[in-house]
C-alpha cells in the first residue's frame, strides 16, 4: 500500500516512516484478532477490505471529493447531526481515537492522567499519523465531558475546531439549548460549504442516515439468536467502520450481510457453541483499532452479543422521524433524537440503566462487562449506579477499567475467566 499511496499520504502531510511502521503494525493487530477467527461470515471479507484500504482508497476517495469542490468534517461523538452535513453535499467523517499513539505529542498540552481517547485524537493528529484530520475541512467537537471541551480549545490551534454545546440534563430548558445548537451546526455547515441545506436535501440525508441504522439495528436484532450467528468483535468492527464508509455503499453491503446471518440462523449455524456465555458490553465508546476487551472476552471462552456503547446500542437505537413537513419540523425532529442518546454525561441517567437491563434480556445475556477508559469520569463513576441497579436485577456484572495500552491483558483475562466461571 505505501508504494501506491504515497505521493497523496505526502501531500496530507503524513510522517511516512512513522505511518508506515502504523499500519505494518495494525496489519498485524488485525490478522490476530480478526483474521484468525474461525467460522466468519463471508459478508465481512468486505469488512476486512475497507480495513485494509482504509488509509488508502477511502482516502483517496474523499481527496478526489475535495477536488470537486465538497468539504469534509471529522467528527468524535455520536451528538454531531451526520444528516446536516450530508444535506449540505459534504462528508461526515470519524476521526482517528483508538490507539496508544503520538503520547509524547500529546502530554506537551494535556495531563498525563488525561483519557486515553482524548490523548489518541491529539497524539494521531499532531505525530501526523491521521489522514483524515489532515484532509478535514473543520473538526467539530461537543462539550460530553470536561476533558473534551477543554481539549477542544487547544486542538484548534492545529486544525480548525467547531463545538457543539450538549446539554447534561434532559428537561425542557436543555432540549430547548440543543436545538439551538443544531440550527447553530446547521448555519455554520452552510457557511463553510457555501451550500443551502434546503428542506428536501435534509429530508434525504434524514432518510440515508436512518436506512443505516436500520441496517445495524437489524444486525443487533440477529445476534439474539443462540448459537450467536457473528462474533462480537466482528459486530464492533462493522459499527466502527461505520463512521467511516461511505454511507449508502456501507448499507447496501450490511444488509447484504444481515441476510447471510439470517440464513445461518435458521441452519442454526452460529460462531460458538449453542450455550456459550454470552456477554453484554456496556460502557465507553471503542474506536478503531481499540480491540484489546473484545478480544478478551471472546478469548476466554464468551461470546459478544450486544454494545450499550456509542459505537454500538446507542448510535442506532432510535431514529430520526421522517413524517415531517418543513425545516422547522425537521430540527426538531434531529433535536428529539439526538437528546435521546443516553450519554453517561447526562445526570439524572435512569434511562441508560434500562436500556442496559432491557438489552441483556433480548440478547439473552448471561452477564454485564461494563468497560471505561481510565480517567473518564462520567462512566467509571456511573459504574457504580449501573451495578446497583444490575444487582437488583439479578443480572451479574463486572467492572473494567483499562487504556489502550496491551501491558495489562493478561490480568484482563484473569478477571473476565473468573466472571465467566462465576455466571
Amino acid at each position: 500500500m505505501a508504494n501506491k499511496y504515497e505521493e497523496m499520504w505526502k501531500r496530507l502531510d503524513l510522517d511516512l516512516t512513522a505511518h508506515e511502521g502504523l499500519l505494518t503494525v495494525l496489519g498485524k493487530f488485525y490478522n490476530d484478532i480478526y483474521l484468525d477467527q474461525k467460522g466468519r461470515p463471508k459478508g465481512m471479507e468486505y469488512l476486512d477490505f475497507v480495513m485494509g484500504e482504509i488509509h488508502g482508497l477511502r482516502i483517496r476517495e474523499i481527496t478526489e471529493a475535495k477536488a470537486s469542490g465538497k468539504k469534509v468534517f471529522g467528527t468524535f461523538c455520536v451528538f454531531v447531526p451526520e444528516e446536516i452535513i450530508l444535506a449540505a453535499d459534504a462528508i461526515a467523517i470519524g476521526l482517528c481515537s483508538g490507539a496508544e499513539v503520538g503520547n509524547e505529542y500529546a502530554e506537551r498540552y494535556l495531563p498525563r492522567n488525561t483519557c486515553a481517547l482524548i490523548k489518541s485524537f491529539f497524539g494521531f493528529s499532531l505525530a501526523r499519523l491521521c489522514p483524515f484530520t489532515n484532509s478535514c475541512d473543520l473538526v467539530i467537537g461537543e462539550t460530553t465531558c470536561d476533558g473534551k471541551k477543554k481539549a477542544y480549545e487547544i486542538f484548534n490551534d492545529f486544525t480548525p475546531t467547531y463545538v457543539m454545546e450538549v446539554p447534561h440534563t434532559k428537561g425542557p430548558a436543555a432540549k430547548e439549548l440543543f436545538r439551538y445548537e443544531v440550527e447553530r451546526f446547521k448555519d455554520k455547515v452552510e457557511q463553510v460549504t457555501g451550500n443551502r441545506i434546503t428542506g428536501d436535501r435534509l429530508l434525504s440525508a434524514i432518510r440515508l442516515v436512518n436506512r443505516r441504522r436500520r441496517a445495524l439495528k437489524r444486525l443487533n436484532a440477529i445476534r439474539a439468536a443462540d448459537p450467536a450467528p457473528i462474533s462480537g468483535r466482528d459486530a464492533l468492527l462493522i459499527n466502527q467502520v461505520a463512521f467511516y464508509d461511505d454511507p449508502e455503499r456501507f448499507t447496501k453491503n450490511i444488509e447484504r450481510l444481515c441476510d447471510e446471518l439470517e440464513e445461518r440462523t435458521a441452519r442454526h449455524e452460529g460462531v460458538a457453541p449453542e450455550a456459550t456465555k454470552r456477554i453484554l458490553m456496556s460502557g465507553c465508546p471503542m474506536a478503531v483499532p481499540n480491540w484489546k476487551l473484545p478480544y478478551v472476552v471472546e478469548g476466554s471462552g464468551a461470546v459478544i452479543v450486544g454494545e450499550e456503547s456509542c459505537v454500538g446500542q446507542r448510535n442506532t437505537r432510535d431514529l430520526v422521524d421522517e413524517d415531517v413537513h418543513d425545516m422547522n419540523d425537521m430540527l426538531d425532529a434531529i433535536t428529539d433524537r439526538y437528546m435521546g442518546i443516553n450519554c453517561a454525561v447526562f445526570t439524572p441517567n435512569e434511562s441508560r440503566l434500562r436500556d442496559i437491563e432491557q438489552m441483556a434480556n433480548i440478547l439473552k445475556a448471561d452477564g454485564v462487562i461494563h468497560y471505561s477508559l481510565q480517567f473518564c469520569q462520567p462512566y467509571a463513576i456511573e459504574s457504580a449506579k449501573i451495578e446497583q441497579g444490575l444487582e437488583k436485577a439479578g443480572i451479574p456484572f463486572l467492572r473494567l477499567e483499562t487504556g489502550y495500552s496491551m501491558e495489562d491483558v493478561e490480568p484482563l483475562k484473569t478477571r473476565v475467566e473468573a466472571f465467566l466461571e462465576m455466571i
